[in-house]
């Protein structure tokens, strides 16, 4: 195959629409987005078979730790997985592109099912390409990663269904709660780049009330505003009369709608707006001509212990189908590096700070007496 690096905007997201597996994290917009916020270079490069046709991507984002780096490949690399050969190439390409630049790992997430279904259910079913592509990774040098970026389960919905179809196969409690809110006033609208200070304020205000950790505003005003201008976000806000109480923002990019972000503030959570601006984001994906509708996220372990169980509750009662993918793999070219990087590194930092603690403390102490 050759490899070529890709410069150009346009030529990166219209090639990266047209392959199987292709997500937002892969898109132009991405790679440029974790650059200015986050320090990561990305490297785009296109692999082209011998007709001269693009027919695998990847987006590796690089950020450089002394004369080492790390690099990043999230959903990628994008390509036809069910093409052992192609699949094989790629990835062989890749761990040697890592090593030639001295990277201490190279991950890699692939947007791939393994199987779909709660574990141990009679829905529980296995993916083939998935399970292969597993086994060729515990095969040739990749291991698990400790370090999961992103969600590895989600919940999809078919948006091929005509509307009504798609209401009647919701529970009845969310079918309730959607016309609950309907019935009590709630308006949902189409955000604009004027109501981002909107978005941010609910959003601040979910953080805190939800105990989650929130980046400054530029952060989420570089996110939201870049992809909306770019036609790869979309935002919806609800309102009770003329006060904003929720909203969610989607991203989307090929076949595939996200529900990427969601925010609510502390009134009118009993006119229950989360469940009709869910609905009125489905209806916009589908009309827009989106195949599926990604919630973004599902319990590790669907157990009640999981930190997700209570928003996967939420997600579960409009039906989708819990997809389960491979997850991240680290490729590390010079295993020590990797094992100092892992291992060694975060037991050392642990130790520093316990002993900065005692210190602290004991000084404290002895201020007091």
């Amino acid at each position: 195959m050759r490899v070529e690096e890709i410069l150009d905007r346009d030529t990166w997201n219209n090639a990266l629409r047209q392959l199987p597996y292709a997500h937002i994290l892969q898109s132009w917009e991405w790679g440029s987005f974790k650059h200015i916020t986050t320090g990561w270079q990305p490297t785009r490069l296109a692999f082209y078979d011998d007709t001269h046709h693009i027919v695998a991507m990847a987006s590796i984002l690089t950020r450089r730790i002394a004369f080492l780096r790390v690099m990043y490949v999230p959903k990628g690399a994008v390509l036809a997985y069910e093409d052992e050969s192609l699949r094989n190439g790629v990835l062989d390409y890749l761990k040697q592109f890592a090593k030639k630049r001295m990277a201490i790992w190279l991950k890699i997430d692939p947007d791939v099912p393994i199987a779909t279904g709660v574990p141990n259910t009679p829905e529980d079913k296995l993916i083939p390409t998935g399970q292969s592509l597993k086994a060729h990774l515990s095969e040739t040098n990749w291991r698990f990663s400790d370090d999961q970026v992103q969600f590895r389960n989600t919940l999809v919905i078919d948006l091929s269904r005509d509307e009504e179809t798609l209401l009647a196969e919701m529970s009845q409690n969310t079918r309730r709660k959607i016309r609950t809110a309907e019935k009590k006033g709630i308006i949902i609208k189409n955000a604009t780049l004027d109501d981002l200070p909107i978005l941010y304020d609910l959003y601040r205000v979910t953080g805190e009330r939800d105990h989650f950790l929130t980046r400054p505003p530029a952060y989420y005003e570089r996110a939201w505003r870049d992809f909306m201008v770019a036609g790869l976000a979309h935002a919806l806000i609800a309102y009770d009369e003329n006060t904003p109480i929720a909203h969610i923002i989607l991203f989307h990019f090929g076949r595939k709608c996200w529900y990427f972000y969601g925010a609510s503030s502390n009134l009118s959570r009993e006119k229950m707006p989360n469940y009709l601006l869910q609905w009125e984001g489905m209806r916009w994906a589908k009309a827009q001509g989106y195949a599926l509708y990604d919630m973004w996220g599902a319990p590790n372990d669907f157990i009640e212990s999981d930190r997700l169980w209570g928003v996967y509750q939420f997600k579960q009662g409009f039906r989708g189908e819990v997809v389960r993918h491979i997850g991240a793999w680290d490729y590390a070219p010079y295993p020590p590096l990797y094992w100092a990087y892992t291992q060694a590194m975060p037991r050392m930092m642990g130790f520093i700070r316990r002993i900065r603690h005692g210190k602290s403390s004991s000084t404290t102490s002895e201020n007091e007496e």
